[in-house]
């Protein structure tokens, strides 16, 4: 009887939607094309008009703002299943919750699963000109809401979906750019800014950070509310001579994943292209068929990873300007990693479109079938993370193995040549258990149990702010309600604790402990591989925020903070008097000083260490009301103080900072930290500088990243005037030695100063000051070249180097610092440097510079200068090599752009 009413239900469901679809507008109704079309795109207007409408017509759908973009428009989300499901979805919201954190027992965990359903997210748009993401969510949502075949009927039964647009602002921005030209055959996606308001490509960098008002509202939907057991992140483009790249990616994983997050992806990946090979669609490649991997954290499908999350990514070809499947016959052979190559030919979009739908449709039945398992894993994940971080644990790095095999070299050289155990080992393969044991059992190179972050560290808003990133991504923080003392250290009440015994371990670990990359070669002394993005970027070590890891259990008056809810800067007090001095080592000092300067208030900057302050520090007067807020918003302490002597007045400077068409994602990395930060400034083009007079309009000009002559590559090359609006011209140009560079030097040596960072530093050749390459081999015959990567190569990882802190640009500055080097410059001085006034700001020494990531090569960056001052007429040239802003995640360095920022 049970299964007859079960049946009766079902067919009485089955005419219900077949009700509803017959309402729903077919995607060529609403939009007036068929979604595929050649050389047509939809706008994210009409995409969310079309999201909310099908929403109030279907029973299967619900629509969500999930917060607001960078530009003011509404993130969506639709949530589709079964109407039944839509009665109890915060029960199965609650169920995730519950799972994902897995703070219940094995009995109560087994109870949740047999009710709950698993969740699957699908997005798309996040780069917006790879325009098949957006549009395969339009045929998704509708084949979602109108199928009534039994599997579409089971998946919604069965499954809780998430279909999220991550960028409407960039949709909106690149549909209406391309199809402007009346002429199809002119339509391109060269837009003149970045389809992200800051960052462009770099939105997808920002997941652990989480700065962008995009990446914050995915990660609470992620991370604090729904813990999807599947994230399915749409990208392209796919390797030539492919239809789409998938998973399971390349070696290396990262080492703190439960093993199981990483046999999870193998199996979705399997349905993937199972699927796909079902259908006779060809052309997916996988593990080494692409450069994807799984080590980086950061990304929105990587950052899943480390919150056993199943992420996925693929990247596909395709555009709505057809194209075509190029010939590459070493992709025309059946390999492990392509199984069905691809015969050459033409493409176009709707291809692209039908294949993403059906990956789609593979996930969502993969979850349909093994919904119980996915609940189950996720949640033995995470407690297989809650057990570890209880329990003494060795992370399994590189430099552990290594250090096992170091050991047992170093007693085989001390035994004598017939030690009998030596002789054993030596003919068979594997190493006595011992030198395991003396890594791994090694009490100091434990897994830490927890970290603890004072609240009377120097700069403690920005340890509030790195808080907050990690509140942002889900995590368990606990906060100190009364002073309290850990392995005989003395802590106050406000001081942070965050434990490892968590289900989110792995992303606890990768934020505090350093990235162990392996050594990365195409063969034994080849050229390396490149990691797919950054190799380390400890998020503790970028911020400069002071902790201690401890190693043993350890508790204290602790409050749990709510999951999702960020913490505020602790208010401090104005104190009596009418001068007071700020600590020139907290970032959010020059906050206030910012808006003091504004108000009209009197700011200096003390040369000598006062009142306990080291120099640098700001002594201000007058704006009471702008020092209360400071103080009261931003964490801003002060103490009362006259000025001393010595200090030097310091005024607004007006800033550009440079920028060229198309946009450039470093440059508007620090167009959002200026703002952040409350400087004004203005955002300068080639033709700006070419057409000179500099000095009468700015003190100061920034170059981060691309920038000088010959740095700034754009990637679909620069339109022509006559091919795009008016408007647009003075975006274009390039600087160049001829013109710009003429003028960029009568600017300093009429005053200006001009700050270079990362690849910008080669403004310093261009000028012909004193320095040159550090990282050059020279040949036979007395010529030198670059470095080749089997000698030397360090991608994205966190270095440290010395710092002179008595110069007014370190001012702030520890006497060393992290700092993130992407294959960074290196300089030499010439031996007459010096006395031509040029000044070392940083340096490496003589020892491994290494602290996060992966260093190829180190011998060659000893004594190596990263960042110098040099005199150009009444101005300076400022030259930083390591990424000082980079992403504004680096706040340890940020002071070293804000030092340069004033008019003294």
């Amino acid at each position: 009887m049970r299964k007859n009413y079960f049946l009766l239900a079902l067919v009485g469901w089955f005419l219900t939607s077949s009700l509803f679809a017959q309402k729903i507008p077919t995607p060529k109704e609403h939009f007036g094309f068929e979604i595929g079309e050649d050389y047509k795109l939809a706008t994210y207007t009409a995409l969310d008009a079309y999201f909310r409408k099908v929403a109030e017509l279907s029973d299967r759908a619900k629509f969500m703002e999930i917060g607001p973009t960078e530009e003011g428009r509404q993130m969506p989300m639709l949530i589709i299943t079964s109407p039944q499901n839509h009665q109890k979805l915060d029960r199965y919201k609650e169920i995730s919750q519950l799972l994902g954190r897995a703070e219940v027992s094995e009995e109560e965990a087994i109870e949740l699963v047999a009710e709950g359903k698993p969740v699957v997210w699908i997005d798309g748009g996040l780069h917006s000109t790879e325009t098949v993401g957006s549009h395969q969510l339009i045929p998704t949502v509708y084949d979602l809401l109108t199928r009534s075949d039994e599997e579409n009927m089971r998946i919604l039964n069965d499954v809780i979906i998430l279909v999220v647009h991550t960028n409407p602002d960039g949709h909106e921005i690149v549909s209406n750019w391309y199809m402007g030209p009346e002429d199809v055959k002119k339509r391109d996606m060269r837009t003149p800014y970045m389809y992200q308001k800051y960052v462009g490509h770099d939105n997808n960098r920002d997941f652990f950070m989480n700065n962008m008002k995009e990446t914050i509202n995915t990660s609470f939907q992620q991370y604090v509310e729904w813990l999807p057991q599947i994230i399915y992140n749409h990208h392209q483009t796919s390797p030539a001579g492919t239809v789409v790249a998938g998973p399971p990616y390349r070696d290396p994983f990262n080492h703190v994943f439960d093993p199981l997050i990483m046999t999870s992806l193998d199996g979705v990946g399997a349905a993937m292209i199972n699927r796909l090979n079902l259908e006779g669609k060809p052309g997916y490649t996988r593990l080494g068929g692409s450069v994807f991997s799984s080590w980086w954290n950061g990304g929105l499908r990587t950052t899943p990873y480390f919150h056993n999350m199943i992420g996925i990514l693929t990247e596909i070809t395709g555009s709505p300007t057809p194209s075509e499947i190029p010939l590459v016959p070493e992709r025309l052979i059946p390999t492990h990693a392509t199984p069905y190559p691809i015969d050459p030919q033409p493409w176009n979009f709707k291809k692209s479109l039908d294949y993403s739908v059906s990956m789609n449709y593979a996930i969502l039945d993969f979850a349909s079938r093994n919904g119980d398992a996915l609940l189950h894993n996720i949640y033995k994940m995470g407690r297989n993370s809650i057990e570890r971080g209880n329990m003494d644990h060795w992370t399994k790095y590189p430099k552990r193995s290594a250090a096992v095999q170091s050991a047992y070299n170093a007693a085989k050289e001390k035994a004598s040549a017939d030690d009998p155990e030596m002789a054993y080992y030596g003919m068979r393969s594997g190493l006595p258990v011992k030198y395991f044991d003396t890594v791994f059992k090694d009490p100091n190179l434990r897994d830490p149990r927890g970290f603890i972050l004072s609240a009377d560290q120097p700069d403690f808003p920005t340890a509030v702010r790195f808080i907050n990133a990690l509140i942002k991504s889900g995590i368990q923080v606990h906060k100190a309600t009364a002073n309290f003392t850990v392995n005989g250290k003395q802590y106050p009440a406000g001081s942070y604790v965050v434990k490892s015994a968590q289900a989110f371990r792995p992303h606890v670990l990768d934020m505090f402990e350093p990235q162990d990359h392996p050594n990365d070669f195409e063969y034994p002394g080849g050229p390396p591989k490149r990691p797919y993005d950054a190799a380390g970027w400890t998020l503790a070590f970028q911020m400069g925020v002071e902790f201690d890891r401890v190693l043993d259990a350890f508790d204290g008056p602790f409050e749990a903070l709510a999951y999702g809810v960020t913490e505020d800067f602790p208010a401090q007090k104005v104190p009596g008097g009418s001068g007071f001095l700020i600590d020139a080592r907290g970032n959010n000092a020059f906050i206030a000083v910012n808006d003091l300067l504004k108000a009209g208030a009197s700011v200096y900057r003390t040369t000598s260490v006062v009142s306990g302050l080291p120099a640098g520090s700001f002594h201000v007067s007058g704006s009471k009301a702008v020092l209360e807020k400071a103080a009261k918003d931003f964490g801003v302490k002060m103490v009362s103080g006259s000025r001393p002597s010595g200090a030097v007045k310091i005024n607004p400077a007006r800033i550009a900072l440079f920028d060229h068409y198309g946009g450039s994602m470093p440059s508007g990395w620090v167009r959002w930290m200026l703002e952040q930060y409350h400087f004004p400034f203005q955002v300068i083009y080639p033709q700006d500088i070419d057409n000179g007079n500099l000095k009468a309009k700015y003190d100061v000009i920034l170059f981060i990243g691309p920038g000088a002559p010959g740095t700034v590559r754009s990637w679909s090359g620069m339109p022509k005037p006559e091919d795009i609006d008016a408007q647009y011209h003075k975006l274009l140009g390039n600087l160049t030695k001829e013109k710009s560079i003429p003028e960029l030097r009568k600017f300093m040596e009429e005053g200006g100063n001009v700050v270079a960072v990362g690849a910008s530093t080669s403004l310093a050749y261009d000028l012909g000051l004193p320095v040159t390459n550090a990282l050059m081999e020279k040949l036979p015959d007395g010529r030198e070249k670059p470095l080749t990567g089997d000698k030397y190569y360090i991608p994205g990882s966190i270095l440290k180097a010395h710092l002179d802190t008595s110069n007014p640009a370190n001012w702030g500055m520890d006497n060393s610092a992290n700092m993130v080097f992407n294959n960074s410059p290196v300089f030499s001085l010439a031996p007459d440097a010096l006395l031509q006034g040029v000044k070392p700001l940083a340096w490496f020494g003589t020892e491994s510079p290494l602290v996060s990531g992966w260093a190829w090569g180190e011998s060659y960056l000893k004594n190596g200068v990263v960042a110098f001052e040099a005199p150009i007429g009444k101005g300076k040239l400022y030259a930083f090599g390591p990424e000082i802003t980079f992403r504004a995640q680096a706040h340890n360095t940020f002071k070293l752009l804000f030092n340069q920022l004033y008019k003294k």
